[in-house]
């Protein structure tokens, strides 16, 4: 584990105890030294409360996954003396320490403390950090773990077998720590602590770094793989989905690493033996070969049988996996977002790394069942029920999204959830995406190479694809027929009409495996009303239209819904700058403001109205409509 503590940094930082604890915060956050952000820390500090009266507290960090960027407003303060009074009793239910854990804030409206609140109270240093270190969780979880740990580190920890986090944790710690610098918590992790912040962090880096060394070995990575077939990873996401209930973004670690332990013979059993600690069980993966419906079967028939073991059949969990072995091809973990599915993508790595090194000198040997029940039964008892986003899960690919509509289709998507990749031929698309916490590829439309790749790239990064807005376009100049230059015609006929059946084309072999998968393409007004003088534009649209029809007929049949949109005197665009807003105004003898309102409601329509019908268009209101013409103009005597 490197050390981060930069001596010339922190002497630049206040000195108050509060801020040092931030300071630890992030930097165990950037070593990433704990999978799904399992670390916390704490600090002891007496404040004076709304009457001036002081206060003692403990302000703990929150459940983060993220600590890199923790701050202040991420730490609980408790009250020092609610937190000795729960510790002075032989008993406590789950129910009852959660609930005076969070009466203790003194802000109600602060975040919950992670579950080892207790723990950080029970010890009287000023600051107290606790990590489930892979490397150490390698030596306990072993048959001779406690011997293991004492060929490490000697007296200078003091080994706590493995305790239920929280009440019964805190309790199996000792109250005098004076001889020893840290604990060793069987099958969960370290925790170190002191007066000074720095020699805290130090003492942990110490460790750490002697248990990775204990524990390193060199992991095989020379393993054949099974060819990369991305159809068949679009299956396996839905089929997951499918099993789960709701939809689900994936990551998929096809390193050589992963590879290696996905081939082990004994795959089957060591990948469910356990999981790294009974915090994440839930993440225990199904194991799956080239049948995935029957590996997903068995994960299903195993975790019920296991459920009702230890909960009895009144209690239900949802049999479906957030990790999956996927034999001889690497390992596939799920979330509701692409940053979900990267922590748990972050845990199975923790898990298959650890696992093998343990295996190599020794066996794996996880916290009892009954343990890690109880951990998970909990874990589920808190999840909280928050509403859910319209495209939380789904994969959406929109077109031309540099700016613009395309630009605001994605916006659209992107708050409603969906994990979006914009593609656009301007580079601008890059940061575009990135504001929108989406990412951006710059593809040439017209190249059946680059949107091959592409495609690739979202199916191998995210597991398939839901949603294909088809909005990349052009406006050639004007001219009457007699006048058309044959290039503008080429010109909007590739990019207008080629470019759409191209990525249609190559897209629906994924669609075909999306969940809810719908397409929706961008016509135009000029469709049902051309104007003169437009015919290179109109004619695309027109025939872009037909496409979507003829893609509507064949695709029903396989659950892929078709739909476009004709918008109208869509302003907010870089195409129409002041000075052509005036110019249209002016030839027919309006102000801007009414050449902007020129339909029958008097509205103008702006981008962001079209991106909000895409989404809908895309989603549960439309989700028994196909081949559908929809305007967005706010109503045009020409079409009524």
């Amino acid at each position: 584990m490197e050390n981060l503590w930069n001596a010339d940094d922190a002497g630049a930082i206040p000195e108050d105890p509060h801020t040092l604890g931030v300071r630890i915060a992030r930097l165990l956050g950037q070593s990433a030294i704990a999978p799904g952000g399992g670390c916390s820390v704490s600090v002891k500090l007496t404040e004076d409360d709304f009457f001036g009266d002081p206060v003692d507290l403990c302000r703990v960090s929150g459940d983060i996954h993220d600590l890199a960027t923790v701050d202040g407003d991420d730490f609980a303060s408790l009250r020092r003396d609610s937190l000795t009074k729960l510790l002075a009793g032989d008993a406590l239910s789950d129910v009852d320490w959660i609930e005076q854990i969070r009466a203790a804030k003194t802000l109600v409206d602060a975040p919950d403390p992670c579950g080892d609140a207790l723990l950080h109270a029970r010890l009287p240093n000023r600051f107290v950090i606790l990590v489930d270190a892979s490397a150490v969780v390698a030596l306990t979880n072993r048959p001779d773990g406690e011997a293991e740990v004492g060929r490490v580190f000697g007296d200078r920890v003091l080994f706590i077998p493995y305790a239920m986090p929280g009440f019964a944790l805190a309790k199996a710690v000792p109250l005098d720590l004076s001889n020893v610098h840290a604990l060793i918590l069987g099958g969960l992790g370290i925790v170190t602590f002191h007066d000074d912040a720095q020699q805290a962090y130090e003492t942990l880096v110490e460790l750490v770094t002697m248990a990775e060394e204990r524990v390193s070995v060199d992991q095989a990575s020379d393993v054949a793989k099974a060819p990369e077939d991305l159809e068949l990873l679009a299956e396996l996401r839905a089929a997951v989905a499918a099993q789960r209930g709701h939809t689900v973004v994936c990551s998929f670690d096809a390193s050589p690493e992963a590879i290696a332990y996905s081939s082990r013979e004994d795959i089957d059993e060591l990948a469910v033996r356990g999981p790294l600690t009974p915090r994440h069980a839930v993440h225990t993966p199904a194991v799956v070969g080239d049948d995935i419906s029957a590996g997903l079967s068995h994960f299903a028939e195993i975790s019920n049988a296991w459920f009702e073991q230890h909960a009895g059949p009144e209690h239900v969990m949802h049999a479906a996996p957030s990790t999956v072995v996927w034999k001889n091809r690497g390992i596939v973990s799920f979330g509701c977002s692409a940053e979900e599915a990267q922590r748990v993508a972050d845990i199975a790595r923790h898990a298959s790394d650890t696992i093998q090194c343990v295996e190599a000198k020794s066996a794996w040997t996880p916290v009892a069942a009954a343990d890690v029940f109880a951990v998970v039964f909990r874990q589920l008892a808190e999840e909280p029920l928050t509403p859910t986003p319209v495209h939380l899960g789904k994969v959406a690919v929109v077109t031309g999204a540099a700016a613009g509509i395309g630009l605001a289709s994605a916006q659209a998507l992107a708050e409603d959830g969906a994990t979006v990749i914009g593609l656009d031929i301007h580079p601008d698309i890059v940061e575009s995406m990135g504001g929108l916490g989406g990412t951006g590829l710059v593809v040439d439309l017209t190249s059946d190479e680059q949107i091959i790749e592409a495609l690739h790239t979202v199916v191998r990064t995210h597991g398939g694809l839901d949603i294909l807005v088809s909005n990349a376009g052009i406006f050639t100049a004007g001219s009457h027929l007699e006048d058309l230059e044959p290039d503008d015609w080429d010109r909007s006929m590739a990019v207008n009409l080629t470019s759409h059946q191209r990525l249609l084309k190559h897209a629906i072999p994924y669609l075909k495996h999306g969940i809810d998968a719908a397409i929706v393409i961008m016509g135009s007004r000029n469709v049902n009303a051309p104007g003169a003088g437009a015919a290179s534009y109109s004619c695309a649209k027109a025939a872009l239209t037909q496409l979507c029809r003829i893609a509507a007929l064949e695709l029903a049949s396989d659950g892929v819904r078709v739909n476009i949109v004709h918008p109208d005197a869509v302003f907010d665009t870089k195409l129409w700058t002041p000075e052509a807003l005036q110019r249209s105004a002016d030839r027919y003898g309006m102000s801007v403001e009414e050449y902007k309102s020129r339909n029958l409601m008097k509205t103008e329509i702006r981008s962001k109205n079209v991106g909000v019908m895409v989404s809908a268009v895309a989603g549960a209101p439309f989700a028994k409509t196909t081949g559908a013409q929809i305007p967005i103009d706010g109503g045009n005597d020409r079409i009524i």
